[in-house]
């Protein structure tokens, strides 16, 4: 009946999958000791016209290691896909990025150090 409206229905459509993506994040640890242990945490956001929604992917991960409030925790390996480097402005346009953070947390025993 209306073709632009067709057209409107599928942007908010869109919009509504994008916003309901930008919350996904995810946080798992691993015991090694009774005291230690790995953790991995994910996060993803959407980004358009250079906001990131609801805040930047790799932000994102790390805030949920850092409210989980553990000892001595280390981040040892961050990732963020997709990066394209120096054209990596393109995804500043329209994106989606996953981010995840990797790392210890605790005391480690004797046996590990040495």
């Amino acid at each position: 009946m209306f073709p632009a409206m067709q057209g409107r229905s599928r942007a908010l459509l869109l919009a509504a999958l994008l916003s309901v993506c930008a919350a996904c994040a995810n946080l798992s640890f691993e015991r090694d000791t009774q005291a230690s242990g790995t953790f991995e945490s994910t996060g993803m956001a959407v980004t358009l016209l250079s906001f990131d929604l609801p805040k930047g992917a790799l932000l994102i991960a790390r805030e949920n290691v850092s409210d989980a409030n553990l000892a001595n925790m280390v981040v040892t390996e961050t990732t963020v896909i997709p990066y394209l480097g120096p054209m990596d402005w393109l995804l500043d346009i329209i994106g989606l990025r996953w981010a995840r953070v990797r790392g210890t947390w605790g005391v480690a025993s004797q046996a590990t150090r040495e």
